[in-house]
């Protein structure tokens, strides 16, 4: 049976593959989609992790400040629509597709939440 750390670790290393998925894709049209999807990923699991996982049953204090650091990002940055209107006018403006990428990194980075994922997997 699959401890309750365990399963955390498992979400947050996949929080993590598409946060790095994220930063190697070198921008080229068409790529707006590949962006979309991660960043769907990375939402479904910073929610699955804000809403289901109990901080209390959680081994390591560190996830409190992680959770309310997914709680802020949550709260604080919508790219879905902007994407979905920027899809069928910018798709192929490798520029406009490009800077959609960084802002959704930076956001990702703000409040060094990727840094607190990193450090909590470790422990976990």
């Amino acid at each position: 049976m699959v401890s309750y750390n365990d399963h955390l670790k498992k979400i947050l290393s996949q929080i993590l593959d598409s946060y790095n998925t994220l930063k190697e894709i070198q921008v080229k049209p068409g790529d707006l989609e590949i962006i979309r999807k991660e960043m769907l990923k990375i939402n479904g699991f910073i929610k699955v992790c804000a809403n289901n996982i109990d901080e209390y049953t959680i081994s390591i204090s560190d996830f409190k400040k992680l959770k309310s650091k997914f709680n802020h990002y949550l709260e604080s940055y919508f790219f879905e629509k902007e994407i979905d209107t920027m899809a069928p006018l910018y798709s192929d403006d490798i520029q406009r597709v490009k800077n959609m990428k960084l802002k959704i990194i930076e956001a990702l980075e703000d409040k060094k939440m990727i840094e607190s994922i990193e450090d909590l997997i470790e422990k976990l």
